[in-house]
């Protein structure tokens, strides 16, 4: 179990330090790409916020986790930073990083998540980005680490408890259908 947690723990390094050159306008190229793709570009501009995370990278073999910094937005204004987390158990295997955004319906969701410890419940899920003809092989259902079961959200333009969540997968491949149990920290600027 001890080479399990240190095999895990490499590849969450390699992951977050293979794009260490992370750069302010990292925020700006995930935002574009995220206000171009036709499931997210709606949502941009009308929802009352939104948590952005331009690099989050995830790793596992059974146990795993993930890791990322981001950038809280209200109607558009940067008011904070915020990291998110995730610890999981179980069948899963694989690295990869992408991109993640959380939007927020009204000022109620919103409010609860810069209350500071936010944890996704079993009951969230991500819809996969696709960017066209440049996203990466495996960026659809499962694979991509977006969960796409029971009931969970499925459809293009809605809201689940308030949120609405998407990814674009950069790099990698994981074998695990996930965001639930995320948890993350808020912090003002």
């Amino acid at each position: 179990m001890k080479s399990i947690k240190r095999f895990t723990g490499l590849l969450c390094f390699v992951l977050l330090t293979a794009n260490s050159a992370f750069a302010a306008d990292e925020y700006t190229n995930a935002l574009d790409n995220f206000s171009h793709a036709t499931e997210t570009s709606q949502y941009i501009n009308s929802a009352y916020g939104y948590a952005l995370f331009p690099s989050v990278g995830k790793a596992g073999f059974v146990v795993g986790g993930a890791y990322g910094k981001g950038r809280v937005y209200k109607q558009g204004t940067f008011i904070g930073v915020s990291k998110i987390t995730q610890a999981s158990i179980g069948f899963q295997f694989g690295a990869q990083e992408y991109s993640e955004i959380i939007f927020f319906k009204d000022k109620s969701t919103y409010e609860k998540f810069i209350k500071g410890n936010f944890e996704l419940n079993a009951q969230a899920s991500a819809i996969v980005v696709n960017l066209g003809a440049s996203a990466q092989a495996g960026t659809t259902g499962n694979s991509a680490g977006a969960g796409q079961s029971g009931g969970a959200q499925t459809s293009v333009g809605s809201y689940v408890n308030g949120m609405s969540i998407y990814i674009i997968p950069k790099v990698g491949f994981m074998v695990e259908a996930s965001v639930a149990g995320q948890s993350f920290t808020f912090e003002p600027k």
